[in-house]
């Protein structure tokens, strides 16, 4: 599984992936750190990469497009940016969650609890 992590987020969070034998990579790897979320949603799915971002508009690019592909995974609310925080929760989760994220899926890592919605979103 490979991971793009967004300018929302810090370099140090794809860093400390790739210092767990995740292929991850940040936007600013690409220079994309002022892309519109389109490009890095168009990124995403030629390398076929999970976007991991505190952005919801990944979500609405999502529901607008009814894809199944990329996978989002949010961090939200009170989870805080520090990357470190960030690297120990998606490290603790990833087995788990593993199947949803290839399957294609928004993961969403909120307070103390994580919610999984399969895509592509308004799907019958």
């Amino acid at each position: 599984m490979k991971f793009l992590i967004d300018n929302a987020l810090s370099p140090a969070l794809a860093q400390g992936l790739r210092d767990n034998g995740i292929d991850a990579t940040h936007v600013r790897d690409y220079n994309l750190q002022a892309a519109a979320d389109s490009v890095i949603f168009e990124q995403a799915i030629a390398e076929d990469r999970v976007i991991v971002s505190a952005d919801t508009d990944f979500g609405e690019l999502l529901a607008l497009r009814r894809v199944a592909k990329p996978s989002v995974i949010l961090f939200r609310r009170n989870q805080g940016r520090h990357p470190t925080r960030q690297l120990l929760l998606l490290l603790a989760n990833l087995q788990a969650v593993e199947e949803f994220l290839r399957d294609g899926c928004i993961l969403i890592f909120d307070d103390a609890r994580m919610r999984v919605r399969m895509l592509p979103i308004g799907a019958d």
